[in-house]
């Protein structure tokens, strides 16, 4: 008799090793779904969304003015952070943090608004319009949060220091 329940346990067993198989199979395949490129293009952002110190410098040699480089960070600065809140739960420990950094962006559009677009340089018009363009959704970029808003410090500091008196070292 303890045969009898030996083979039907092997069977049973086998049987819960293709049942295994099948529930590794079924979220496996999930996992593929969300895997999708499209899927992880969400969670980056455009190439004309990282604006590093770098590319200021060319701006800059290129004759574009301080005012118009402002304002290209503000936008660009302001799209990356609206990029890292679409993706972050509200659970998040840095929900709070980067709601008051969209509460400043949010001021200083204000103080934004007022340009007219003849008060920019065309090249910066230019970038502002892509990083608005739903045709740049496919020049995508993989960069964490935190470089983005490094970024945003950096360039922040080479155009802000030195008319706002800070004394950056």
């Amino acid at each position: 008799m303890r045969r009898g329940y030996a083979a039907v346990l092997c069977v049973l067993a086998v049987m819960g090793l293709e049942a295994a198989a099948l529930g590794e199979c079924e979220i496996t395949q999930l996992l593929q779904d969300k895997l999708q490129y499209e899927m992880r293009l969400q969670y980056m952002v455009q190439y004309e969304e990282v604006l590093r110190p770098s590319n200021i410098t060319r701006l800059r040699n290129g004759t574009v003015s301080e005012a118009a480089l402002r304002y290209l960070w503000f936008h660009v600065s302001s799209q990356a952070l609206l990029r890292i809140r679409q993706v972050l739960p509200e659970k998040h420990p840095s929900w709070k943090y980067t709601q008051e950094l969209c509460r400043l962006f949010d001021a200083l559009g204000r103080e934004y608004g007022a340009y007219r677009q003849t008060d920019v340089d065309v090249v910066v018009a230019d970038l502002v319009k892509q990083v608005h363009s739903a045709g740049a959704e496919r020049r995508r970029k993989a960069v964490r949060p935190k470089a983005l808003l490094d970024n945003c410090l950096k360039v922040m500091r080479m155009l802000f220091g030195r008319p706002c008196g800070w004394g950056l070292t």
